[in-house]
């Protein structure tokens, strides 16, 4: 299907059988999904229609028009665009079948098993063992900055299957269910007082063969494409002009004019317009997904995200002088998704630190962009043939 009109016949089909104002939001998602209109792109049965990712937005628009709930996607968000990428490319068919459809209506969250104590930056060096018993493989170690995995019914873990072989090699890639014995979920409290994140404790976590991902020991090819949609889905989410960060404080500067110096000005002009620069390539982007999987660009457009929050965040609170040093609510809360711009300037400031540690370090995406985007010679790397239970820790 590549028409646009015969779309807009099938979302007059599923609201004419399935009305919003009378169906409940769950059902209705399951009946979008059901119709292939969830993400158009993906195969048929699958939520898709094999029809050109360029087409997703008329559906949505269609749907937004006539009152149509969504799958919240900033609650699911790591399902949506790490999980349910990774699995359609690297699962089994029952995998997918079992899988994709309540990812996507929401019904199950989940959330990213892959850094650790002593892997961030260098995930590579990750150390949680699986171990493999007949059927089964039995894990053992900690995950860190694990988001929504208070949340979370399923998560997309990497772990170490053999420490003979190189780093890189010898780790392979699984879904591992949260409810399992063994999988204890520690709060991590943040800088804005709350617990977005968490660690997670593996102690003889039992997953069974049917839930790996890709062949055994090929993990961190597995884990490329998990990453690679992450930085996407990150620092290239669709905004309106002023969407995101910039927003509240053009509408601050408009509406407060008493706090206006010309200093101020030059600033926000030269980060207006760097916003609006990234927002036009990220919808480019987008558009470069429509020929295949994201490529490292990505890891670009996650960089300026990263610094546009944190100097956008920075002017707003110069902007309100002392208001702008004021935090509403210091409570140790648990919460379901990340919420920058309903929160106040202070928020808003002390979150986007965060923002160039999460999803990769700033400094390591500028080795990607380096290296794969510009071509320029890799950093020299000693340990790439080094067996992993070599390496020094």
């Amino acid at each position: 299907m590549t028409d646009a009109a015969q779309l807009r016949s099938l979302v007059s089909e599923l609201l004419a059988a399935q009305p919003p104002a009378t169906t409940g939001p769950v059902d209705f998602l399951k009946a979008r999904f059901d119709a292939g209109l969830a993400w158009v792109h993906y195969p048929v049965g699958l939520g898709g229609l094999d029809a050109p990712r360029s087409l997703q937005p008329v559906v949505d628009a269609e749907l937004a028009a006539a009152g149509a709930p969504d799958n919240d996607p900033r609650r699911i968000g790591i399902g949506l665009g790490m999980a349910a990428p990774t699995i359609l490319k690297y699962g089994t068919e029952e995998q997918k079948r079992r899988f994709l459809r309540p990812l996507w209506v929401g019904e199950e969250v989940w959330c990213q098993l892959f850094s650790e104590p002593g892997a961030g930056s260098d995930l590579a060096a990750l150390g949680t063992r699986a171990v493999r018993d007949g059927d089964t493989w039995v894990v053992d170690g900690q995950k860190v900055w694990t988001s929504s995995a208070h949340l979370a019914r399923w998560a997309i873990l990497i772990a170490r299957t053999d420490p003979e072989l190189p780093k890189h090699q010898g780790i392979s890639y699984f879904i591992c269910d949260m409810t399992d014995p063994g999988v204890e979920v520690r709060p991590l409290r943040q800088i804005t007082g709350e617990a977005e994140f968490n660690e997670v404790f593996l102690t003889g976590v039992r997953i069974p063969d049917t839930h790996r991902l890709g062949e055994v020991g090929e993990g961190w090819k597995v884990a490329q494409t998990t990453l690679m949609n992450e930085r996407v889905s990150i620092g290239g989410m669709r905004l309106p002009r002023e969407g995101g960060m910039i927003g509240p404080v053009a509408r601050a500067w408009r509406e407060r004019p008493e706090l206006r110096t010309h200093d101020l000005h030059q600033r926000l002009l030269t980060l207006w317009v760097e916003a609006e620069v990234a927002r036009v390539t990220g919808e480019r982007l987008r558009q470069q997904l429509v020929a295949g999987q994201p490529g490292p660009e990505g890891s670009g457009m996650k960089l300026a995200f990263a610094r546009l929050n944190q100097e956008i965040s920075g002017l707003e609170v110069e902007l309100l002088g002392q208001e702008g040093l004021l935090y509403s609510d210091w409570t140790m809360r648990r919460p379901e998704l990340v919420d920058f711009t309903g929160r106040d300037a202070g928020y808003r400031y002390l979150r986007s630190k965060g923002n160039s540690i999460e999803g990769g370090t700033s400094e390591v995406l500028l080795n990607i962009v380096a290296e794969r985007v510009l071509g320029l010679p890799a950093e020299p790397r000693n340990d790439k043939d080094v067996a992993w239970k070599d390496l020094t820790r």
